[in-house]
């Protein structure tokens, strides 16, 4: 029933979320990918040093490498995601006739995350590339959007567009994790405020504010990452643009698996995840106050006409 007004929330609550955090989405990509062995992009101490060095050596614009196809990403994916995930779970519970379990909230966030996965991949790898074009990158640089979606398909083919597919659709697994922490945790406020009444989902918004749907965004967002973020590394890894030559750093997830194992240890699965949790947990929050109060909005909006 609010298959568009989920659609909708999510594309404005993604909007807001990139807007505010990307410096810090540069930063956490920057760290992903080096390895310490031959990289093309500058040493940083931690995320702060980042922060300054990237400014220092190119500006607010390098900070902000990538914006472009990131705002377009989000919006695409929260977009997206809302409304596969809205369908999804009025599919399974029989257009709110009966409540959804665990299972059936997971089942309900893979399957959106797996569209969705298959229809922004290509705009999430133009991000990354555009992300790691530092002063001391090789290859000529990405003009714009339009110019390495371009350049992309004349030197590398379609096929390019996918690479990193696989631990994106691993990744799958987090926002199904984030979803099923978050609706539970939801219902379990919710019930909570009820005084014994048991809440279903279409009315338990009514006992929530802005400060629940912070805490429950933040905190679903924390037990996702915790669980997901090798995948992270590993699809930015392989995301990266082929040197001079052509040849990729890496060939295949599994390349990607054995080499950061065998260099780096497990640490190397969590370059980055400081300045991914100083922009994924408020970023939830943000997103999910966002996208709640939209999607009230709409509702009454609708309900009024």
């Amino acid at each position: 029933m609010w298959q568009w007004e989920n659609a909708t929330a999510g594309a404005l609550a993604g909007f807001a979320t990139v807007a505010a955090m990307h410096p810090l989405d540069v930063v956490r990509t920057r760290f992903q990918v080096y390895d310490g062995r031959g990289s093309n992009l500058p040493t940083y101490k931690n995320t702060a040093n980042a922060i300054f060095t990237i400014t220092r050596m190119e500006g607010l614009r390098g900070l902000y490498a990538g914006f472009y196809p990131a705002v377009l990403g989000s919006s695409v994916s929260w977009g997206l995601y809302f409304f596969f995930y809205g369908r999804a779970k009025e599919r399974y519970s029989d257009n709110g006739k009966k409540d959804l379990s665990p299972s059936l909230h997971l089942a309900s966030a893979a399957e959106a995350g797996a569209l969705v996965c298959f229809c922004t991949n290509p705009v999430w790898l133009v991000k990354t590339r555009m992300q790691l074009q530092s002063p001391l990158h090789q290859a000529q640089p990405y003009s714009g959007l339009y110019d390495a979606f371009r350049t992309i398909l004349r030197e590398e083919g379609f096929a390019a567009l996918y690479k990193g597919i696989v631990p994106g659709l691993m990744l799958v697994s987090h926002g199904a994790i984030q979803f099923t922490v978050y609706e539970e945790l939801r219902k379990v406020i919710a019930n909570s405020r009820s005084k014994g009444t048991r809440v279903d989902a279409q009315s338990s918004g009514e006992l929530l504010n802005s400060g629940d749907y912070a805490v429950l965004g933040g905190s679903s967002k924390i037990a996702a990452m915790l669980l997901t973020y090798p995948f992270q590394v590993i699809r930015a890894r392989l995301q990266q643009r082929p040197g001079n030559d052509g040849i990729p750093r890496y060939m295949d997830s599994f390349h990607v698996l054995k080499e950061t194992a065998r260099f780096e240890g497990i640490r190397g699965f969590y370059r980055g995840i400081t300045p991914n949790l100083l922009k994924n947990v408020p970023a939830a929050s943000i997103t999910f106050i966002v996208y709640e109060n939209v999607l009230n909005l709409l509702k009454l909006t609708k309900q009024k006409e």
